[in-house]
C-alpha cells in the first residue's frame, strides 16, 4: 500500500500523461476531450480517469468509444512513464461538470427568486416590537449617567 502523498503524486502523474496521450489518438470518433481529474487505488493498480467532451450526447458516446479502444495504449504508455511493477488498469468515466454547473444555476435562480418574493412581502411592513429589541451601548451609558444623577 503506497503512502497518500505518493498515491496523489501518482494520480496527477496519470492525469497529465492521459491529457498529453489522448492528443496522440488519431481515432476519428474522439471529440473535445478535456481530462479533468485522475483517481488511482492505494495498490497503484486500478485508475479512474475523469473527462469531459465539448458537444452533445452522441459526441459523448463516440468519444467514450475512442478511448475504450485506445485504453490498451493509454495503459502501456502510462504504466511505462510512471515505472511500477504493474501498470495501472484505466477506467474512463464522464465528468459532466455541465450538468453540474446549470444545477448550480438553476438552484441560484429559485434562491433568487424566493428572495425576492420575500422583499416584495416585507415591503410597507412593521416591526411587531421595537425595531431593535437588543440593547446597545449608548443604552447602557445613557442609564449610568441617569443612575449618576440619581446619586448626586
Amino acid at each position: 500500500m503506497a503512502d497518500p502523498a505518493k498515491t496523489r503524486k501518482h494520480a496527477e502523474r496519470i492525469r497529465e500523461l492521459v491529457a498529453s496521450l489522448v492528443r496522440e489518438i488519431k481515432d476519428p470518433r474522439l471529440g473535445m476531450v478535456t481530462i479533468t481529474d485522475a483517481r488511482i487505488t492505494g495498490d497503484l493498480r486500478e485508475a479512474t480517469v475523469f473527462y469531459t467532451v465539448l458537444g452533445d450526447v452522441a459526441e459523448q458516446a463516440s468519444t467514450a468509444a475512442a478511448l475504450e479502444s485506445a485504453k490498451g495504449m493509454l495503459r502501456t504508455r502510462v504504466g511505462h512513464a510512471l515505472s511500477l511493477r504493474h501498470s495501472p488498469s484505466l477506467a474512463f468515466v464522464l465528468d459532466n461538470v455541465l450538468d453540474t454547473v446549470k444545477e448550480i444555476d438553476d438552484l441560484l435562480e429559485q434562491a433568487r427568486h424566493r428572495d425576492e418574493e420575500v422583499q416584495r412581502l416585507a415591503a410597507g411592513k412593521q416591526y411587531a416590537g421595537d425595531a431593535d429589541p437588543y440593547k446597545s451601548d449608548e443604552d447602557e451609558d445613557a442609564e449610568s449617567v441617569g443612575a449618576a444623577e440619581d446619586k448626586g
